[in-house]
């Protein structure tokens, strides 16, 4: 059994969203807490952690409940940085590892701090044939966003493309699809890249039957 990897007072941005291993996610950033928070990051090169609000808010406002997340989330490094003006940080990031909440506690000025369990990657697995229809989906969606001129820098997929492997294609359509953050979030904390694909196929082939149908 291996030894348990721990990154011990990681920095956390709890987000109404997921963060998947590979995927991009760019950020506004003009809070006190999370404008330090970036600051130390970019100057030590070292990543925090996106995690995916249950209840609370992104911004702290008065009356709303107090954060809590979801258990496992994902490292985010900073790939782009800009500061356009005083109090205002744009940053894009890139999903990295996954981790599991050890512990957690809030500073004084609101930011979130964990103990937190690293865990494996995905197994490289190739997608299966039967599953090949959700991968060429992915491809013909990849292209039709090329077509549509979407910028490089806020396209939506990033590059290189493995559009054979399960973990990558799974995580992809996760982004894209609109599904419940709970949802997105349990995919995401899947052991298993083959079976988060057999889902995804399942929730693609209930929203479009037509396109499932053998040939």
């Amino acid at each position: 059994m291996s030894t348990p990897r721990v990154l011990s007072q990681l920095p956390l941005f709890p987000l109404e969203t997921v963060l998947f291993p590979g995927g991009a996610l760019p950020l506004r950033i003009f809070e006190v807490r999370y404008l330090h928070m970036v600051e130390q990051c970019r100057k030590t090169g070292t990543p925090f952690g996106v995690v995916s609000l249950v209840q609370g808010s992104e911004v702290r406002r008065p009356g709303v409940p107090a954060d809590s997340f979801h258990p496992v989330g994902t490292l985010a490094r900073i790939t782009h940085f800009e500061a356009p003006q005083p109090g205002l940080m744009m940053i894009d990031c890139l999903g990295s590892e996954r981790f599991r909440l050890v512990s957690s506690h809030q500073l004084a000025h609101g930011l979130w701090m964990a103990d937190v369990e690293l865990l494996d990657a995905d197994v490289p697995t190739p997608v299966p044939e039967d599953l090949g229809r959700t991968s060429a989906a992915l491809g013909q969606l990849i292209e039709t966003l090329r077509e549509q001129h979407v910028a490089e820098n806020r396209f939506p997929i990033l590059s290189p493309l493995q559009l054979n492997d399960c973990g990558w294609v799974a995580n992809r359509w996760c982004e894209v699809l609109p599904l419940p953050l709970s949802l997105k979030h349990n995919l995401m904390a899947l052991e298993s890249p083959l079976v988060r694909l057999e889902l995804v196929a399942d929730v693609l082939a209930k929203a479009h039957p037509a396109d499932q149908r053998p040939e």
